[in-house]
């Protein structure tokens, strides 16, 4: 059958039926709505990814009942003989409640003249928990820190 053979008029119409835009509009607004609720459960589940540029606590929580204590004139910062530089800290954790307390990771944060973290490195307490009124002491060094490292942070390691 040719093109000019063909009415306009006949049952079947010579093009395609109309979309149904508000059909099309709700599918997608629907499937939006379902990748939105399954990132929401992923980042509520695993936590927001490493890259994303988004502040982030240094420290975890305080632990009220145990307290830190790394004094400044305790940590020691030097080059070796070698030419490998060196950091060194000392210091106690003390449970001052009335309760046997889990003393969780502590973490070490050095930091350059910018306020910039230049190295970090977790440090596990020599004891798992400690009893009412008593305390630990924790002595960490390590070498091949940034030349750039200039001032120490320390505290309880994130979860």
């Amino acid at each position: 059958m040719f093109e000019e053979d063909r009415s306009s008029f006949a049952h079947e119409p010579p093009f395609r039926p109309r979309r149904n835009m508000l059909k099309i509009w709700t599918i997608a607004s629907a499937s939006f709505a379902v990748l939105v609720a399954l990132l929401i459960g992923l980042v509520a589940w695993l936590g927001l990814p490493d890259w994303l540029p988004v502040a982030r606590p240094t420290f975890g929580p305080t632990q009220p009942e145990l307290v830190l204590s790394f004094p400044a004139d305790r940590q020691d910062r030097r080059t070796l003989p070698n030419g490998t530089a060196y950091f060194g800290a000392s210091g106690t954790v003390t449970n001052v409640g009335k309760n046997v307390k889990d003393v969780p990771p502590i973490l070490i944060v050095l930091r350059d003249a910018k306020d910039r973290v230049v190295y970090t490195w977790n440090v596990n307490p020599p004891k798992d928990t400690l009893r009412p009124g008593e305390s630990v002491t924790i002595n960490e060094a390590v070498t091949d820190v940034p030349t750039s490292a200039r001032f120490a942070e320390i505290g309880w390691k994130p979860e």
